[in-house]
């Protein structure tokens, strides 16, 4: 590992607002290292079904991150019941554009900036990294500076729903067969609330827009964790995803992690394979935003 990624640093947690709906303040909880900088910068998307969890779901990933030499703003965005697709591609549009415009205040650059994703997050990440100037998810205007854009320097998925239409119709599969039912039943219920129907999960949607031929200008690099024993998100569209990807001219680094399931971090962020996985998320980050 670089110099950089040996270092270790102290770091201060705090939660701002970042954007408002309403009476609803969206916040972000910050991961900041104490020094001068610039350092990279990378938004993290929490997991949950796309209708679970907060910002402060990936601790055991973020604060290791952060005390590698990263600023990490970890978000909440809009979720059903408030919200369905794609309100929270919106508010992650907005983040990415919130951040550069406060990069000197967040002791980054705007070119120093990339996006993490775990499992429905993963998805959001890398749809958001794909279409960084999609009219419907840029619908918020930028704050303050109005020149900021949402492109995003790496993306980093960890065991991303990345195919929603084919996890949906794995969860009726398993349903019905009488297997794995309640997770399956679980998935199937959280797809219905966030999207309309079928026909928007194959919409918004990273492997099938790839492979309808959607045009990605400067696919940033990826890096993708996955355990092995993952029964949540189906190998054939990970490598649907990683085919289609590379076709279209990004590159790919996948990492799998032996006997270990979804949520292999967030679940027991101290197991050998968690600890790995971070060191891997730690290297890519700094090698990719040098």
């Amino acid at each position: 590992m670089t110099a950089a990624v040996l270092s270790r640093y102290e770091i201060d947690v705090q939660d701002v607002e970042y954007l408002r709906h309403g009476d609803k303040p969206l916040l972000a909880r910050i991961y900041k290292p104490r020094g001068t900088g610039p350092f990279p910068l990378v938004i993290d998307l929490h997991g949950g079904a796309w209708c679970k969890k907060d910002r402060t779901s990936d601790a055991g990933t973020d604060e290791p991150l952060a005390q590698s030499g990263v600023v990490v703003v970890a978000l909440d965005f809009r979720m059903p019941p408030e919200a369905k697709y794609p309100a929270s591609l919106e508010d992650i549009n907005y983040a990415i554009r919130w951040c550069k415009a406060r990069a000197r205040e967040l002791k980054t650059r705007e070119d120093m900036i990339g996006i993490l994703g775990v499992s429905s997050g993963g998805h959001q990440a890398m749809l958001a990294a794909m279409r960084p100037a999609d009219t419907r998810y840029a619908a918020i205007d930028s704050p303050g500076k109005s020149n900021v854009d949402a492109t995003v320097r790496c993306v980093i998925l960890c065991w991303p729903v990345i195919d929603p239409l084919g996890r949906f119709q794995y969860a009726a599969t398993l349903k019905s067969e009488g297997k794995h039912l309640k997770q399956a039943e679980d998935w199937m219920s959280c797809h219905l609330k966030y999207w309309k129907d079928e026909a928007e999960m194959a919409e918004g949607n990273p492997t099938r827009a790839l492979q309808r031929g959607e045009s990605v200008e400067r696919p940033p690099p990826v890096l993708y964790l996955q355990g092995t024993a993952d029964l949540a998100h189906p190998v054939p569209n990970r490598e649907q995803f990683i085919a289609s990807y590379r076709k279209a001219g990004g590159r790919v680094e996948l990492h799998l992690f032996e006997g270990v399931g979804e949520a292999f971090i967030t679940n027991d962020p101290t197991s050998p394979q968690a600890r790995d996985a971070v060191e891997k998320i730690i290297e890519f980050v700094h090698r990719e935003m040098q």
